[in-house]
C-alpha cells in the first residue's frame, strides 16, 4: 500500500508514503468537492521520464517537506532531502474524539535526526493540521513546506504583512531556449502590487494571469504583526479560497513558486500549468547557504533550526479551502475562541479553526 488516507467529517487526505507528499486533499464545502492541491500530470501517467529525476520530481504532489530546502549540498541527499524523496512508515493512525491522527515516521534519518509527520483532522473543519518533528541529531537543518495549488482561471492572492518581496541573483530558467521568466532578478520591493518586472515596468504579485506564461519564484519576509501568517488565493474558475498559514516565529519567510507553462523540457514540456507553490519555510536556497552567511541572515531571519542529541525541533502548518463566490480573498485573516474570520469589503466570515495549534506567542520548542 503506498497511499494512506485518513478522514474526518467533511475531510480526507490522503499521503503518498513513497515520497512522503500529500497525494489528495479532499474537502466538502458548499455543496461540493473541493480540492485545493495540485498534482503533476505526469505522476498518473504511463508515460518515460527522464532518468536522472529525483523521486520527488517523477511523484510531484500536493505538499511535501524540504529538509533541507533545495539543494542538499551539505549532507548527501536528493533535490528537497530525503523528506522529499524517500518512504515514509505509518507509525500510528487512530480515530480520536473529534476526527483522526495519524503519525508518519521518515525511514531516513536527516542529519542524525529521526523526522516524524503528524497530520490532523478535525470533524467539521477545512483544514489539515501539520506538525514535523526532528528528534536528536546534530548540526542544523533548513525547512520548508511546499504546497502546491492549480487553477484553470487564475486567481487573486492576498497576505498576512511582509516586510518586503525579493527574488534571488538568477531566474529559474535562464536559458530561453528552455524556458521563459517574468520577474526581474535581482529586485527587490515593498509594495506587493508593484514588483520589477523583467522587461521593465512592474506586475503585480497579487494577481496569477493564465496568460503569462513564467517560472517565477519569489520571497516574501514577515513583518512583525503578532498574528498567524496566512496567504490566502481565491480560484477564479475553481471558485473557492485556498488558505495556508504557519507560525512566523517558526516559519519567517513564505516563497512563491508561479509555475505556469514556463518550462519547456521533460517533464514539464510546457504542460505545467496554473501552478502557484506557497512555500512556508525557515531556510535560504539550499543547505550550506541556509547554515552560512546568506542575505535573509543579514535581514536578520532565522534559516535554519538547530538540532542536538536528546532535543528535539517541531514545527506546524495548515493547509485549508473554502467555497468562495466572487472572486476576491480576504483583506485580514485572524484566527482566536476556536474560529478564524476573514474580513472582505465590508463583511467577516467565520469558519471552525484549531486557535491554538500554530501557537502564536508561545516559545519555540526544544
Amino acid at each position: 500500500m503506498t497511499i494512506h488516507t485518513i478522514k474526518a467529517r467533511g475531510i480526507s487526505v490522503s499521503l503518498d508514503l513513497t515520497v512522503g507528499h500529500i497525494a489528495d486533499m479532499v474537502v466538502e464545502g458548499g455543496g461540493r468537492q473541493l480540492k485545493p492541491l495540485h498534482r503533476a500530470p505526469w505522476v498518473d501517467a504511463n508515460e518515460t521520464l527522464p532518468k536522472d529525476l529525483p523521486e520527488g520530481t517523477v511523484r510531484l504532489s500536493g505538499d511535501f517537506l524540504c529538509a533541507p530546502f533545495s539543494r542538499s549540498d551539505v549532507e548527501e541527499a536528493p533535490l528537497h532531502g530525503w523528506t522529499a524523496n524517500s518512504a515514509w512508515d505509518v507509525v500510528e493512525s487512530v480515530a480520536t474524539d473529534d476526527g483522526w491522527r495519524a503519525v508518519y515516521r521518515l525511514r531516513h534519518e536527516v542529519m542524525g535526526a529521526s523526522v516524524d509527520k503528524i497530520l490532523t483532522l478535525r470533524d467539521g473543519h477545512p483544514f489539515l493540521y501539520q506538525e514535523h518533528v526532528f528528534s536528536g541529531g546534530h548540526g542544523a537543518i533548513p525547512v520548508a513546506h511546499h504546497p502546491m495549488t492549480a487553477m484553470t482561471g487564475g486567481g487573486r492572492l492576498a497576505f498576512s504583512p511582509k516586510r518586503f518581496a525579493a527574488t534571488l541573483d538568477d531566474p529559474l530558467e535562464p536559458d530561453p531556449a528552455r524556458g521563459r521568466f517574468m520577474l526581474a532578478y535581482p529586485a527587490r520591493s515593498t509594495d506587493l502590487g508593484h514588483f520589477p518586472a523583467a522587461g521593465g515596468g512592474t506586475l503585480d504579485l497579487t494577481e496569477y494571469r493564465m496568460d503569462d506564461r513564467r517560472e517565477d519564484f519569489i520571497t516574501l519576509v514577515e513583518a512583525d504583526h503578532g498574528g498567524p501568517g496566512w496567504t490566502a488565493l481565491a480560484r477564479q474558475a475553481e471558485d473557492d479560497l485556498v488558505l495556508v498559514l504557519k507560525n512566523p516565529a517558526e516559519l519567517p519567510i513564505t516563497m512563491l513558486w508561479f509555475s505556469n507553462g514556463g518550462r519547456d523540457y521533460a517533464p514539464w514540456s510546457g504542460r505545467h500549468l496554473g501552478v502557484l507553490g506557497i512555500e512556508d519555510g525557515r531556510a535560504a536556497v539550499g543547505h550550506a547557504a541556509s547554515i552560512g552567511d546568506n542575505w535573509l541572515k543579514r535581514e536578520g531571519v532565522a534559516t535554519a533550526f538547530a538540532l542536538g542529541e536528546r532535543q528535539s525541533v517541531s514545527f506546524r502548518h495548515v493547509i485549508g479551502v473554502l467555497p468562495l463566490s466572487g472572486g476576491e480573498p480576504p483583506r485580514d485573516v485572524t484566527t482566536a475562541d476556536g474560529r478564524m474570520r476573514l474580513q472582505a469589503g465590508g463583511s467577516t466570515r467565520e469558519v471552525p479553526f484549531d486557535s491554538d495549534f500554530l501557537r502564536i506567542g508561545q516559545p519555540l520548542a526544544s
